[in-house]
């Protein structure tokens, strides 16, 4: 086969597999074909090679506490538009480097302008470590994640966050039930489901499966249920096992545990589940992992679309929260990765649910 030097692989020339085929000579084509393959091939391998490279020096850069490499990983960043992923180094910047150098090398830079993606980011994830504000700049207002407070509520302390090294991390949050707060209806229960109907919409059903749905957990779904008359948050938990929803299905004796929660409680198991991610999932990091923790929260408390995060918080302080885990074929029962929650509106006439399950 002849070979040309019309690029650096030397195996092709515009026009001439067009040529080669007026001519019949088809084995030329099926030839050209085979090495521009294995061409292509070697240099994806090489592109992942270099980009596994370049993900370890800039982890290193950001693992390596100081002012100067700070500077050094800025210019990187910059001058090379790298990484692509400024959500995961923003979470590794918030965990090993000082808020006076962060606030002077990168919410400080030229390069931290309206297209800047890691200072909206880092702003969160130094907030949810309660770390020192002074010289961070909130996100500006057209940014997604400026809808959030701007402050750390008191429900949104002690979140989890992976700890990270040089050659890995290691993190995650259990799902257990509590031990404090159990109202575990008494067996055997009716198996008589309840004639209440899901309601949820689209919307409804989108904003609270936010958090499972951004760690990438293996399984989750979400249902609101109107009632007729006011329901006392002492019959939650006998009414949960009869809900029509497939995770509820666990028989006259199958375990069925349920427990009263606190709000923090209940957005930290969110965030969890959103910023690291189910059993193969990486998660989104903490600043987004609070986002969609919020629209989670949101959701299950009946928050109208549109709402601000102060209507949010609101309607989610006076919302009743449960905690709950059934024996049902739904869920997968492992240790760690199975979840539910539901949520008592105000006026007790609304009672929403979210379910989540994840297997290796």
């Amino acid at each position: 086969m002849e070979e040309t030097q019309d690029d650096p692989g030397g195996a092709f020339v515009w026009g001439e597999a067009e040529r080669r085929a007026a001519l019949g000579d088809v084995a030329y084509l099926r030839e050209l074909g085979a090495r521009l393959s294995d061409q292509y091939q070697d240099a994806t391998e090489r592109a992942r090679t270099y980009a596994h490279q370049l993900g370890h020096v800039i982890r290193v850069l950001a693992l390596t506490p100081g002012r100067q490499s700070l500077v050094e990983l800025m210019r990187l960043v910059d001058e090379k538009r790298r990484p692509s992923h400024p959500r995961e180094l923003a979470s590794l910047l918030a965990e090993h480097q000082r808020p006076a150098d962060l606030a002077a090398t990168v919410f400080g830079r030229p390069g931290a302008g309206t297209a800047d993606e890691l200072a909206p980011c880092l702003f969160h994830e130094l907030l949810l470590r309660s770390a020192d504000m002074q010289g961070i700049p909130q996100p500006r207002s057209s940014h997604t994640l400026a809808w959030l407070p701007a402050r750390l509520l008191d429900f949104e302390a002690g979140a989890a966050f992976p700890h990270r090294t040089v050659n890995g991390s290691a993190g995650g949050s259990g799902t257990a039930m509590p031990a404090e707060g159990r109202l575990d209806p008494p067996v055997p229960r009716t198996t008589e489901r309840s004639a209440l109907r899901n309601t949820a919409t689209v919307e409804v059903h989108e904003s609270i499966v936010s958090a499972p749905q951004a760690g990438d957990w293996g399984h989750f779904d979400a249902w609101v249920f109107r009632l007729d008359e006011d329901l006392d948050p002492v019959l939650v938990p006998a009414l949960l096992p009869a809900l029509p929803m497939p995770c509820t299905e666990v028989g006259p004796t199958g375990r069925f545990e349920v427990a009263l929660s606190p709000l923090g409680e209940v957005w930290r198991l969110l965030f969890a589940t959103a910023s690291m991610g189910g059993v193969y999932g990486g998660g989104v990091g903490g600043a987004y992992g609070r986002m969609w923790a919020w629209r989670s929260m949101a959701g299950l408390a009946g928050a109208p679309a549109g709402a601000g995060a102060e209507e949010a918080e609101r309607l989610a302080r006076e919302t009743t929260w449960f905690r709950f885990e059934a024996d049902s074929e739904w869920f997968h029962n492992e240790i760690g990765c199975d979840f539910g929650i539901a949520a008592l509106s105000p006026d007790h006439r609304r009672l929403a649910v979210l379910a989540a399950t994840d297997t290796d």
